[in-house]
């Protein structure tokens, strides 16, 4: 019996890339595609009759993590890989704790997207190894995942990334006003919001934060 497949990506492009590499193999068969996360959950409300699905992860209106999540609670029996350009950390660790089973490069050949998606289907996880190798130092390091989801969090706007700057050269909230040419009334709330945002309570947190998560 022929292994099910459903692939999501915003890139028609890319679909049909992915399908030519599918095609040299029999026992593969490409059920549907969506261009969005949103798009493939709908079309398996009318048929969630899928063993594996490739989901890329920068999409419009639902991104495949959150895709991932979503389906992964309604149809756990169903694989996901996620297939996509960046092995960046933050993604490769939010996808995993979305409950995705595997992680490739878009650039993988036919042959290893072909073992990847049977190995996964067999219980394994499909990884390339320089995603192995980042997944491996996130666990020996879980401060640096702490990090991540801490950075994911905290938005600053430019403005307030130049007052904590400025916060950690030392400088008085007068001098600091008078650098930026704003009234020291205007520096005190932007001050106010930055601990808001980071949640600290002094200079001192805030800087030290602001540093950890590589805003300043």
């Amino acid at each position: 019996m022929k292994t099910r497949l459903a692939i999501a990506d915003d890139n028609s492009f890319l679909i049909s890339a992915v399908k030519e590499k599918l095609s040299f193999f029999d026992d593969l068969e490409v059920r549907f595609t969506g261009l969005n996360g949103q798009e493939i959950i709908d079309k398996l409300k009318d048929n969630s009759n899928i063993d594996l699905i490739l989901m890329d992860i920068e999409m419009p209106n639902m991104n495949g993590i959150e895709a991932t999540q979503v389906i992964k609670q309604k149809y756990p029996q169903i694989k996901i890989i996620m297939l996509t350009v960046f092995d960046n950390d933050e993604n490769i660790f939010n996808a995993i704790k979305a409950g995705a089973d595997g992680y490739l490069l878009k650039e993988i050949n036919a042959g290893d997207l072909h073992s990847g998606i049977i190995e996964t289907l067999n219980g394994g996880a499909a990884m390339n190894p320089s995603i192995a190798l980042k997944t491996l130092k996130l666990l020996r390091n879980p401060s640096s995942i702490e990090n991540i989801s801490e950075q994911e969090e905290i938005k600053l706007t430019n403005r307030e990334i130049d007052v904590l700057e400025q916060l950690g050269k030392g400088l008085s909230y007068t001098k600091i006003a008078e650098n930026l040419i704003l009234s020291t009334g205007t520096i005190r709330k932007h001050i106010e919001n930055i601990y808001r945002k980071l949640q600290v309570h002094n200079k001192l947190e805030a800087v030290q934060k602001a540093r950890r998560n590589n805003l300043i």
